[in-house]
């Protein structure tokens, strides 16, 4: 009798999910019927998904029970056989998802959080959506409202205005319906420009740019076999069946009084699903997008990304697998999250490829490239060294971390990344210096080296140059490079009349999706407290100069004409024409350390990265 009712209640909610009004009312029980008659259409869909549930969970519990042992197929009342696997298929078609192992659960928290995390820490992950901002002026923004999940905020940020900025035709055609001025253009086989009108995008193209964002990282971890996205038990599906007006409260209902504060929290509450094409994951993560931007979302995220790359793979990555990946005191994303987002792997280094330490031992660097890039604050300091791979990407996009936030930096022309006469010239000239280099990096060379660079270069140097520089029995690079740029291109150097040969001039912008924060950490109200800040947009303008070292320019030292090398500067006109002083901030030593030289100015306050 328990069964028959339960397949009746199945059949109910099946014929309510193919119609629009109400169901026609049961005939064993006229009250209840008369009650259906009247509910409105969100009553009618709250109760079909309230019937489907109970019918699905006291189905799989009864399979659960009756299953044998040896999984041998059951009989059904008619005498048939019910194989395994079709009951596997009815499981999957309630999309329950699947509950992770007591031990993966377990497994994946402490890599995450470690064994002494803090409620605070726990938090912050905990009450960090995946949304964009509200601000006309800064819609493109992801906003964080909390510390410590910025690095998985901003991996997906610069996903997002890949997509939107230089892959539209893979988004809702909305070029057409806007003006002609903010549309992209292609100016040539190799730039392209996208438009700075970022008002222009519709909710529907950032929701569209966001999703594809999360399944292109989501099935980049998973080595592009499969991408696996994780949910909420306490959501179901309930989500992708209402209606928009509806979904965040069905989502704030979910979350009352969820914590994730341990392992076995974990374990209770998350759900995975794992697709093997991008289709199926793109049409999975539209359908409960509003999860991902529910206060869960950026640690969802981040789970997902992990086991899409599997947990043991991400083990493997590390140097060292003991440490959490968020890092104590603060729950910072450590840098294995944020290169886990951008390669596909949770190496902990910047540089490329890996580095031999000698017997036996490695360390890991990005051994790809990339689609978005990373630059730090920590490599203008000395603490590290950003890779080719990060630091030249595919498209003009960059995270660029501080010492404890990352944002974001681009450019709407591809073009920044080209190399010009200058560029080309001296990356031909380092790369034959660096490989005669036996210092370890300390950038000279022996005088039998420096003649075999002279040899592959076709520099030509005048004998009291060459004598000069071989005086000492090695060479310096800055020595030589500053020869070089007095050198005339006919003898092989860079002397140029005009003064401009290698000069740049470009705009970059820069994001920072943080919406609480102290301005460079040193301005505040005339009330005394503390500022709150909005996502900022910051507009740059870049001057590389064509012939100025860092020292140089750092010393503000004025620079000779070409010829009067060795002689006193005897008034202006001597002087080479300079861009406008350099206005500075944090962000720009991580500009240079991609652009040395740059010059860089913006209007307003200027851009934090903190």
């Amino acid at each position: 009798m328990a069964d028959q009712q339960e397949d009746e209640d199945l059949r109910m909610a099946l014929r309510m999910s193919m119609q629009n009004s109400p169901p026609e009312p049961k005939r064993s029980k006229p009250r209840e019927a008369a009650n259906l008659a009247t509910t409105t259409p969100e009553e009618s869909r709250r109760l079909q998904r309230e019937l489907m549930a109970a019918a699905a969970e006291k189905r799989m519990l009864a399979t659960e029970k009756s299953v044998p042992s040896s999984g041998s197929p059951l009989k059904s009342d008619s005498g048939g056989d019910i194989g395994t696997k079709e009951m596997e298929i009815k499981a999957k078609e309630v999309k329950l998802g699947n509950e992770l192992s007591e031990k993966e659960a377990y497994q994946l928290f402490f890599m995450v959080f470690g064994s002494d995390v803090s409620k605070d820490i726990l938090a912050q992950w905990s009450n960090q959506g995946i949304r964009f901002s509200p601000d006309p002026e800064t819609s493109m923004i992801l906003v964080q409202h909390e510390g410590g999940p910025c690095g998985v905020l901003a991996a997906i940020q610069a996903f997002v205005l890949k997509h939107l900025l230089f892959c539209p035709d893979d988004l809702v055609k909305a070029a057409q319906s806007t003006p002609q001025n903010s549309t992209p253009r292609r100016l040539s086989k190799n730039q392209y420009v996208a438009s700075n009108n970022f008002a222009a995008f519709t909710e529907n193209a950032k929701a569209r740019a966001l999703v594809k964002s999360m399944g292109e990282i989501l099935f980049l971890c998973g080595n592009n076999k499969r991408a696996v996205i994780a949910t909420l038990s306490s959501i179901g599906d309930g989500v992708e069946e209402s209606e928009d007006s509806l979904t965040d409260v069905i989502i704030a209902q979910a979350l009352e009084g969820l914590s994730i504060e341990s392992a076995s929290d974990l374990h209770k509450v998350l759900r995975v699903e794992t697709y093997t094409t991008p289709a199926s994951a793109y049409k999975r993560l539209e359908a409960i997008i509003p999860v991902f931007q529910s206060r869960m979302g950026a640690l969802l995220f981040l789970i997902s990304a992990l086991l899409s790359r599997g947990l043991d793979c991400v083990q493997a990555d590390r140097d060292d697998p003991s440490l959490p990946l968020v890092t104590a005191p603060f729950g910072h994303a450590s840098q294995e999250i944020v290169n886990l987002l951008l390669c596909g792997q949770a190496v902990p280094n910047v540089f490329d490829g890996r580095m031999d330490l000698g017997g036996g031992m490695f360390l890991k660097g990005v051994s790809t490239n990339v689609e978005v890039g990373f630059l730090t604050l920590l490599e203008s300091l000395n603490f590290c060294k950003v890779g080719q791979n990060l630091k030249c990407p595919k498209w003009p996009i960059w995270v660029v971390g501080s010492e404890s936030h990352y944002t974001v930096l681009f450019a709407l022309d591809t073009a920044v990344q080209d190399e010009n006469e200058l560029e080309e010239r001296e990356s031909h000239i380092r790369k034959a210096f660096d490989a005669q280099d036996q210092s370890g990096g300390g950038g000279f060379i022996s005088v039998e080296g420096f003649h075999q660079v002279l040899r592959e270069t076709n520099i030509r140097l005048p004998s009291e140059k060459l004598d000069s520089l071989c005086g000492s029995g090695f060479i310096v690079w800055s020595e030589f490079w500053q020869v070089i740029l007095d050198l005339d291109k006919s003898l092989g150097g860079l002397k140029d009349s005009t003064g401009q040969m290698g000069q740049k001039i470009f705009d970059l912008y820069h994001f920072n999706g943080i919406a609480k924060s102290d301005l460079n950490g040193s301005q505040f109200s005339s009330g005394g407290e503390t500022p709150m800040q909005r996502p900022r947009l910051t507009k740059l303008r870049v001057s590389v100069p064509p012939r100025w070292t860092p020292e140089e320019f750092m010393a503000d030292v004025a620079v000779l004409p070409s010829g009067s090398a060795g002689t006193q500067p005897s008034g202006k006109d001597t002087e080479v024409a300079k861009p406008e002083p350099s206005q500075h901030a944090p962000l720009v030593d991580c500009i240079r350390t991609r652009w040395p030289r740059a010059v860089c100015n913006w209007v307003g306050d200027p851009p934090s990265i903190v």
